[in-house]
């Protein structure tokens, strides 16, 4: 028995070295990215040459870094301007939606359902000339008001089917309590059912956060332009602003406009896992 047991434990030993080296490997792939954007976001004009992709900076600097700063920094403030609004309205707006289609059983309810998932499956580019021509029939100002509105309209099948799935795993007893107690539609959902809701609000909110942080598709039709648009703008602006392209700078500035990001998955990772998964089991 005991020659068994070493037997098996010899066996896994190789499977475990193989794991660990395309672990390794994997890290090493997506790490090297990151390398060349830090290396060379601390390089001078003449050192950051595309031949020199690998090397070390000849001298360290911090002026890529305060150029892109003082580039960035009113862009930055624009798209948390956007990207928080957007957020809130969006999850909230799926939590009510996620509620009544999980608890409330009207006819139709499945269509419905569907036609507002059918929203996540259309890419922004098959709904650009659409939408330019709802903004301009509504007279919505270009900038940072149109993009929360778009974030907003656009986020809605996404939250709505986190929202839904996470109230269909709600105890029916906690409902049919609050029932009990005389409570309505409208008060079971603010005072029973809302204030469990934080999982998936984690959730959403970091994936609204990120998504509208990111877009430049919107911000470039949009967005009016990279003195009033948000910071994916205004670092492609950036990098595309001289004759000579400022590989330091460019660097330094797509460093920056990930910050944000970065630091939300790196706090609140933990919470999107837990939030996910608390949804994914009945009762």
């Amino acid at each position: 028995m005991k020659a068994t047991n070493s037997a098996v434990k010899t066996e896994s030993i190789p499977a475990k070295g193989i794991r660990y080296v395309l672990l390794i490997l994997s890290l090493a792939i997506v790490l090297i990215p990151v390398y060349v954007l830090i290396v060379t976001s601390f390089k001078g004009i003449g050192d950051a040459d595309p031949a020199r992709t690998w090397a070390l900076p000849e001298e360290w600097s911090m002026r890529n870094w305060s150029g892109a700063w003082t580039a960035l920094w009113p862009a930055i403030l624009r798209t948390f301007a956007l990207v928080i609004p957007s957020s809130i309205i969006s999850a909230l707006l799926g939590s009510a939606n996620g509620f009544v289609l999980s608890r409330w059983r009207f006819p139709g309810s499945n269509v419905v359902f569907t036609l507002i998932l059918f929203g996540m499956f259309l890419p922004y580019q098959a709904v650009m000339i659409p939408l330019m021509k709802v903004v301009l029939a509504m007279n919505l100002p270009q900038g940072i008001p149109t993009l929360i509105f778009l974030h907003v309209v656009y986020g809605i099948p996404i939250t709505t089917l986190i929202f839904r799935n996470y109230y269909e795993s709600v105890p029916e007893e906690l409902i049919e309590a609050s029932k009990v107690d005389g409570a309505g539609m409208l008060r079971t959902y603010f005072q029973v059912v809302l204030p469990i809701s934080i999982p998936s609000f984690v959730v959403v909110l970091i994936w609204q956060f990120t998504s509208a942080w990111n877009d430049f598709l919107f911000a470039l039709f949009f967005g009016g332009g990279a003195q009033r648009g948000p910071v994916t703008l205004a670092l492609n602006n950036l990098a595309n602003g001289a004759i000579l392209t400022d590989y330091g700078m460019s660097m330094a500035g797509a460093l920056i406009a990930s910050i944000p990001t970065l630091l939300v998955y790196i706090f609140l990772g933990k919470y999107f896992v837990k939030g996910l998964m608390s949804g994914s089991v009945k009762g």
